[in-house]
């Protein structure tokens, strides 16, 4: 039976319209009924632009924008038409108007008239994004100090800047040094000239440095042994003149070094490469309490890890643009990882090992490694070499193909590959999961290949692709022939999502 859609009367239109702006102000009476302090943590997740605008909603939030923990300007949200005047947002029984499309000048007086209006009350996070190219007016250096300076005088604790324009930002070391942050997060086309004779973050347990470049060895090292409290670092894009540095410090718990750059040639505004690929930077990391390693590149520069038997997880990501020579690198670089727990491999990671031919005998035995996480495609090369990696990981309990296997690489169901079953998976394997599923017959024919060989398997996750048309039967067939599928183990339970 089908029921005919009620078509609503004028009156019952009004009367759902009036339910729903009912409901609406219920909505705003509840937030507004929340304490204050609740409220700024609402607010702490909005750009500043938009916390200001709340300014106009009543009384109470006329100024309880002016006193939220967290400061966010970010020019690029200057870049779009605005739908409210800057200036009108401080004066809220005047008529906000549509507006043109606000320029820097426009930024910076906001930025300005946030800061003098504010309060007394601490700062919780400071951030900063200056990555547009204005060509009538440019933001001084003197101005992004004022700035910095401001947010700390109002004792800020996490400051987060982002300083790519033409006029390489000059970040005002004088200023931070000595004071209680302790986050401090730069990305800038910035070149360190000139450090404090006595440089020291007594708090500082977060330190991101994206392509802020050194001058030398002693600069870099003075900067990293003035934060006796570190807990997590980034380094990224920071070779170019250093050829041999240190990171020694027993409260070091993460890091990450990267190798290749991340933003457009056109955001930076930089005219010749950063550094030069035939300058290679040895790094020694000495940190007894390092339970996470990540590494982003193709590894141009030399990585030594000493001292870090705390290790537990580590991430390998080789970028698509990876060349042969990186084969030998990728395997010292493992060597040194052999002992974590988990191991995340990404993007051309694996299929860089393609070409090790006969060398992979001098893969390091993982003892262990218990769960493995494959970041990429697996086709009919990598697959190969990923069975013959797992025949050194002897106590692997978990896999994740986050991306399943390529489309075009058919393994086929009598691939010789399939006789070749590493030890881990009959005697260890718990858990598989297996995301972007396709129903392929190389898919199905692995997924079965598991469940025939695994004793202890427990749980086999297969999540479908993502694609706007899928073939339900086939989909259908491929779970009728992997669920009713004889199993090792009889525990083994299957969900597909």
């Amino acid at each position: 039976m089908i029921r005919k859609s009620k078509r609503l009367t004028m009156g019952e239109h009004r009367g759902d319209e009036q339910h729903e702006i009912e409901h609406i102000c219920d909505m705003v009476d509840y937030i507004n009924n929340l304490p204050d302090c609740i409220v700024h943590h609402i607010l702490s997740f909005m750009p500043t632009k938009e916390v200001v605008k709340t300014s106009i909603l009543s009384t109470r939030w006329k100024n309880l924008w002016a006193s939220a923990p967290t400061i966010d300007f970010d020019d690029l949200l200057f870049c779009s038409v605005s739908d409210i005047d800057y200036d009108d947002l401080f004066v809220c029984d005047r008529k906000v108007h549509d507006r043109r499309q606000p320029d820097v000048t426009s930024f910076m007086n906001f930025i300005e008239r946030v800061l003098r209006l504010r309060g007394v009350s601490n700062i919780i996070k400071f951030r900063l994004t200056c990555v547009s190219s204005y060509e009538e007016s440019q933001i001084q250096n003197s101005q992004i100090h004022s700035w910095i300076s401001d947010a700390i005088m109002h004792n800020v604790q996490e400051l987060d800047l982002s300083l790519f324009r033409e006029d390489p930002s000059m970040i005002p070391w004088s200023i931070l040094d000595r004071t209680s942050l302790v986050s401090l997060k730069i990305r800038s086309n910035y070149y360190v000239t000139e450090l404090p004779s006595c440089i020291s973050f007594p708090c500082l347990k977060t330190l991101h440095l994206l392509s802020v470049v050194f001058p030398d060895d002693d600069h870099a090292e003075k900067l990293l042994l003035g934060c006796p409290v570190l807990e997590e670092l980034v380094l990224s894009h920071n070779w170019m003149n250093l050829n041999n540095i240190v990171i020694s410090n027993s409260t070091l718990k993460s890091l990450t070094i990267e190798d290749i750059l991340h933003f457009q040639e056109d955001i930076l505004h930089f005219q010749e490469p950063l550094y030069d690929p035939t300058n290679v930077c040895k790094i020694k990391i000495d940190a007894e309490n390092l339970t996470y390693f990540e590494y982003i590149g193709f590894l141009s520069n030399e990585i030594i890890l000493s001292n870090t038997s705390s290790l537990v997880n580590a991430c390998v990501y080789i970028p698509p643009e990876w060349k042969k020579e990186v084969t030998g690198r990728v395997i010292g670089l493992l060597k040194q990882l052999q002992y974590v727990v988990s191991l995340k491999l990404c993007r051309r990671t694996l299929e860089s090992l393609v070409f090790a031919d006969n060398n992979l005998f001098r893969f390091p035995v993982f003892p262990n490694l218990s769960h493995l996480i494959l970041s990429m495609k697996i086709g009919k090369h990598t697959f190969r070499v990923l069975m013959d990696l797992l025949s050194f990981c002897p106590v692997l309990q978990s896999i994740c193909f986050s991306e399943g296997f390529m489309r075009d690489r058919y393994l086929g169901m009598n691939y010789s590959i399939w006789s070749l079953i590493p030890k881990c998976i009959s005697n260890c394997l718990k858990t598989l999961t297996f995301k972007n599923f396709h129903a392929d017959n190389s898919e199905i024919g692995f997924l079965k290949c598991v469940l025939k060989h695994a004793c202890v398997l427990e749980r086999m996750d297969v999540w479908w692709s993502k694609t706007p048309r899928p073939d339900i039967k086939k989909r259908m067939e491929a779970r009728v022939e992997i669920e009713t599928m004889k199993r090792n183990s009889t525990a083994c339970v299957i969900k597909f999502s």
